[in-house]
Parts: structure tokens; C-alpha cells; sequence
């Protein structure tokens, strides 16, 4: 069904909708100000809002972990690497998950059990993790970097930015994070001297090839270990429905990344009709603009990086009444 809003209203509000992976259980997602008090699955924006939009956030990505029991004992010997690198914040999170018990079985997006945590967690302090500190830590972006706490710059140590919750948490220590993608993470890894053993890769199970490839181009040894896929939100349409009703076609639409484009696109598609062509496209990085386009959709922006900030700039540069 399509739902129509007045133009006026439109662009008057600058109703954006931001279509994005469900913020982390117990953290707090950069982008959210505070949820609604109807459900928790729609957020306000509070870096859109000081741009002048009102914005809203729908997940519409679920994360599953995978191959926890193995990832651990590639952590558990990092003397066989030369490094590790993350990409996502999930990565991230999987290092974390691997040094928890959970004796929820596998599947339906749990955590597998892995062992004794409190061994695993002493371990870790006790030695694995000044060992891995030994070696470079690469990071894309502030959201990997520094997930679940907005606003926080962390500290410096040994020249590198010690980063927040997980990172801090876990107490290591990154350098990178101001790459902002995997291309440019993998021309700073380039530029640095190159390791004698892997570096290792915890990714999706749908991981950009870019990184990958430059990597290997150049001579880099790195292993990848798939740790989490990504898997529909079972709430996508019955969220759509909900705002499409009660807000109407909304100015622009940002999507995070090629899967939550995939999954939620044809929603987007019944429920905005003919008026698909009056919405701006946002995309968070170029990977997902190059997704819009291959989906026949215009890229109206490209955040400059993945940040509230650069995107919050972008979508309200593209609806400006000049804009295309």
C-alpha cells in the first residue's frame, strides 16, 4: 500500500528515515538520541535534529555469531599473527562474545558455547591481551573504534588512540580509525611495515572484497575468519507500515549498508509508489552508494565519513531546494 503525505508538510518536517542495524544490546547507538515511547524499534536523531531534520530510525538488520569457539583459539595463539583488523563493530563484538559462556545453543542468533569464561577472561588479562597490544590493531572508523559511546575520544597510548567500550573494554589498542572505510584502512595497513605473519580478519560472512584484495596486491599476508552474518530484522515491513502510515513519504532515505538495502528496499519500493522518485537517497559510505546505484536508485549523498555528523551534513545538503 502507498502512503502519501502532503508536500508542504514534507518539506517543511525534512522527515528522514534512517535504515540501519538494531543499535547493541546495553549500548547506545551514535545515532540515537531516545527512543520513541511507542515500541523501541523507532529512535530520534539527535545529530539529524541539530541539522535542522527529523529524523528516525528503523532496524532492519539482525546479527547471528559464528564460529566463536574457533575464532577463540585463533586468539588464544597470537603468536601466529601479525596482527588483527576490524572492519565492523560485530567484529568487534565477537571478540568479546568469544571470551563468554553461553550455554544457549547455536542458531537464532545466539552464543555458542565457547567454554569456561572465567578461564578465557583470565587468560586474556593476563596475557593475551598485552601480547596482541605488542602487534598493530587496525580500525575502521569511530563506530568500530569507539562503539557504544558517543561522543568519547578515549586516550593515547604509544601513539595510538586507546579506544572505547568494546575496544577499551577489552584493552586494546587501535590505530586507523580515522580511515572511515576498508579502502582507506587498507592504504594506511599498506603504509605501514609490513608484517612477517597474517594479520587477522574476524568479518561477515558478506565481507567487502576491497580490503582483501589491496592486501593481497601488495604482498600482506592476512587470514579471515567469518564470525557473524547478518540476517534480516524480523520487523522490517510491520515498522515500515507503522511510519509510512503515521509519517508519510519521508524526504530522504539513508541506508547503512548493501544488506539492509537488500533486505528492506522492497518495502520502501511498495510503500513510497510513484513518490519514490521525490526521495533523496543517503548513503553512509561508497559501498552502499555503489549498492543504490546497481539498484537503479540516484545517490542524492555519500556521507564524507560514517560518522552522525557527516551524515547529518549530507542529507541536508541534498535537500536544499538547489540540490538535484
Amino acid at each position: 500500500m502507498m502512503h502519501d503525505a502532503p508536500c508542504t508538510a514534507r518539506q517543511a518536517v525534512m522527515k528522514v528515515l534512517l535504515l540501519k542495524d538494531a543499535k547493541e544490546e546495553g549500548g547506545q547507538d551514535p545515532y540515537v538520541r531516545a527512543a520513541w515511547p511507542t515500541q523501541n524499534l523507532f529512535f530520534r536523531l539527535q545529530e539529524l535534529g541539530l541539522h535542522g531534520l527529523e529524523a528516525t530510525l528503523i532496524p532492519v538488520l539482525s546479527f547471528e555469531f559464528l564460529s566463536l569457539p574457533t575464532f577463540w583459539e585463533k586468539l588464544s595463539r597470537p603468536e601466529g599473527y601479525g596482527g588483527l583488523i576490524f572492519t565492523s563493530p560485530r567484529a568487534v563484538e565477537a571478540v568479546e562474545l568469544s571470551l563468554e559462556q553461553d550455554g544457549k545453543s547455536e542458531g537464532e542468533g545466539r552464543i555458542p558455547p565457547v567454554g569456561d569464561t572465567g578461564f578465557q577472561k583470565s587468560v586474556w588479562k593476563k596475557s593475551l591481551r598485552e601480547t596482541w597490544n605488542a602487534k598493530p590493531v587496525y580500525v575502521v572508523g569511530n563506530a568500530t573504534a569507539s562503539l557504544g559511546q558517543p561522543g568519547s575520544r578515549g586516550t593515547r597510548s604509544h601513539g595510538r588512540r586507546v579506544c572505547c567500550f568494546p575496544v577499551k573494554k577489552l584493552g586494546l589498542e587501535a590505530e586507523g580509525e580515522s580511515s572511515g572505510n576498508a579502502e582507506k584502512l587498507a592504504e594506511w595497513i599498506c603504509s605501514r611495515e609490513p608484517p612477517a605473519l597474517p594479520l587477522l580478519f574476524p568479518c561477515g560472512a558478506l565481507k567487502g572484497e576491497v580490503l582483501p584484495q589491496m592486501l593481497k596486491d601488495k604482498g600482506i599476508p592476512m587470514e579471515s575468519i567469518i564470525v557473524y552474518r547478518k540476517i534480516p530484522h524480523p520487523g522490517i515491513q510491520v515498522n515500515l507500515d507503522s511510519y509510512y502510515s503515521k509519517q508519510g513519504i519521508p524526504a530522504s532515505i539513508a541506508f547503512f549498508s548493501p544488506s539492509g538495502l537488500t533486505h528492506s528496499l522492497k518495502h520502501v519500493r511498495e510503500l513510497s509508489g510513484s513518490s519514490i522518485e521525490q526521495i533523496k537517497f543517503a548513503a553512509i559510505g561508497p559501498t552502499t552508494a555503489r549498492a543504490l546505484a546497481a539498484q537503479g536508485l540516484p545517490v542524492s549523498c555519500t556521507a564524507e565519513s560514517p560518522t552522525p555528523q557527516a551524515l547529518a551534513a549530507g542529507i541536508r545538503t541534498a535537500l536544499q531546494p538547489h540540490s538535484s
